[in-house]
């Protein structure tokens, strides 16, 4: 799970980074409004943490920016405003959710992983394409109830696929999320991966297909 940390609090942003990279997440700091619009045009994210303090504009002018654009992410936003008035123009303005500094981490994690599941999973924590199921709380997949055990970089690329299921998913998202976790990245180390998870997915009747020219796409084939 990709996410984009708007944060110029540099102290704070480093230990969110580390805390939910332990948790995780794969985390893209930001720490001015237009270097956010940048990553935001570069790159693809699954939710968006944001401050209201930003050295450039005002974060609640980047949330009317990103809902007027039709950006459909989950988007928390973390700030030291706590006034009720703030927390309902935050709502007003297309935020999902509302922390108010100072917070505890573990709430913050329970929001995001409440955030994913709203989003992503309904009201589960667990997203389940044909036999399969991945576990967002706990980062594991399951086949047939038993747990699938993958190296680090297969499941970040399995994670993605399951997320995204019945639509495809670019090479280029894949790289982004495997060079977020600081290794370098071979040239054909995501065909490599994708070998690797076709030959795993297949007696559980799942499929990663190549759409030409775009990308990944993963879908349940059950038999006929």
């Amino acid at each position: 799970m990709n996410i984009l940390l708007i944060e110029d609090d540099e102290v704070l942003a480093d230990g969110l980074t580390h805390t939910l990279s332990n948790s995780g997440f794969s985390v893209t700091g930001a720490k001015t409004g237009q270097y956010a619009e940048h990553l935001l045009q570069a790159q693809d994210f699954d939710l968006i943490v944001l401050d209201l303090g930003l050295p450039d504009m005002d974060g609640l002018e980047l949330l009317r920016k990103f809902r007027s654009k039709k950006l459909a992410l989950p988007i928390l936003i973390l700030t030291a405003r706590d006034a009720v008035n703030d927390r309902i123009e935050g709502i007003r303005q297309g935020a999902d959710d509302y922390l108010t500094k100072p917070f505890e981490l573990r709430e913050l994690e329970a929001r995001l992983h409440a955030l994913i599941r709203r989003c992503y999973g309904g009201f589960s924590n667990a997203i389940t394409v044909g036999r399969l199921l991945l576990d967002t709380q706990n980062h594991q997949v399951m086949a047939d109830d038993q747990l699938l055990t993958l190296a680090a970089r297969e499941f970040s690329v399995l994670e993605i696929l399951l997320l995204q299921a019945g639509k495809v998913v670019s090479k280029e998202r894949i790289a982004q999320r495997l060079s977020a976790d600081g290794e370098a990245l071979a040239d054909n180390a995501i065909e490599v991966y994708i070998h690797r998870l076709r030959k795993r997915l297949e007696p559980y009747q799942v499929v990663i297909r190549t759409v030409r020219g775009l990308g990944y796409l993963l879908e349940n084939q059950p038999h006929e």
